[in-house]
């Protein structure tokens, strides 16, 4: 087990653009990107300088390097295409962009972050022909 952020606001059954909370539910990992080169990844990777940014993150922490890696997170995306493919079958207003990324030290908007040494083991280790997927949720939520 690795220690990993979500959402500010913790998770939610029904996740909306800008609520702070992380998606519950078991989602598809298909697609890879980041600002670096690719590091070994078994999934399709898009590198990119789009991935940068220079903002803070909700607690005032430096969110320089937070794209390096990414694996995009099936949630209202399309499957197949770059993590900066903004296409959101559900709608808007249902958010998307959700990945997994390299940690800030604090909450993120809807993400899960993971260490920048865990992202590279990640991305050397998920293979499409496995089908991965990851589990999001608490205790409670994935009790239900």
């Amino acid at each position: 087990m690795w220690a990993a952020h979500n959402g500010y606001k913790g998770w939610t059954d029904e996740h909306y653009a800008g609520d702070l909370h992380s998606p519950i539910g078991v989602f598809g990992l298909t697609d890879a990107g980041g600002r670096l080169a690719d590091p070994g990844s078994k999934l399709p990777y898009h590198q990119s300088g789009a991935f940068y940014t220079n903002d803070v993150g909700l607690e005032g922490e430096s969110l320089h390097g937070v794209f390096d890696y990414v694996i995009a997170i099936n949630y209202n995306r399309l499957p197949g295409t770059s993590p900066m493919d903004g296409t959101e079958p559900l709608g808007e207003n249902r958010g998307g962009g959700i990945w997994i990324h390299v940690d800030h030290g604090g909450p993120t908007h809807a993400c899960v972050s993971i260490s920048k040494a865990h992202m590279k083991q990640l991305l050397r280790t998920l293979d499409p022909v496995d089908h991965p997927v990851v589990v999001m949720g608490d205790a409670a939520s994935l009790a239900r």
